[in-house]
């Protein structure tokens, strides 16, 4: 295709559309039929009918399925106010629901190892988008762009030997 454009005028009308329709169909180009947008990625349901996914934060493992149900959270065999008693932790482990607009419509259980209750929380949250995406695919872009199916890499430092803790040095002493 040949570049034919003379002036700032001839960009505002290829932008416009009125030149790029004569120069496409002088070219030959045929326009494709535009297709329905179908979700790119299929439903990932097991045999009973749940969707299982694993989310991890910190030193935190949580093995997460989903199914449709009434909104029970069940964690390690636990209802989740007895695990997460911190009204925080229940919030944080919620947040996927939420910002999909699906609170209260699926059961979850989950079981969950390692680190400690808000890593393990974190976990929970990070299982739940993972799974949220696989049972409705169309779900993904929301549960995505408020980063919750992104695993929170950051971990605690390792202490180095000659030091305290991982920098703290030990107390000076003059005397």
């Amino acid at each position: 295709m040949s570049d034919t454009r003379q002036s700032l005028s001839d960009l505002k009308e290829i932008a416009e559309g009125t030149v790029a329709e004569a120069a496409i169909a002088a070219e030959g180009f045929v326009a494709a039929p535009v297709q329905p947008s179908a979700p790119l990625r299929e439903k990932e349901v097991d045999a009973q009918g749940r969707a299982y996914a694993t989310g991890r934060r910190k030193d935190a493992v949580a093995r997460v399925w989903l199914k449709p149900g009434t909104g029970k959270i069940t964690v390690n065999g636990r209802d989740q106010e007895v695990y997460f008693a911190r009204p925080t932790l229940r919030l944080v482990i919620n947040q996927p629901f939420g910002v999909s607009d699906r609170e209260g419509q699926y059961d979850v259980v989950c079981t969950v190892k390692g680190g400690g209750l808000s890593g393990q929380a974190g976990a929970v949250k990070h299982g739940i988008a993972q799974a949220l995406s696989k049972f409705e695919p169309a779900l993904r872009g929301a549960v995505k762009t408020a980063g919750f199916l992104t695993r929170d890499s950051r971990t605690v430092e390792r202490k180095k030997y000659g030091k305290a803790k991982a920098r703290r040095s030990f107390q000076f002493s003059k005397r």
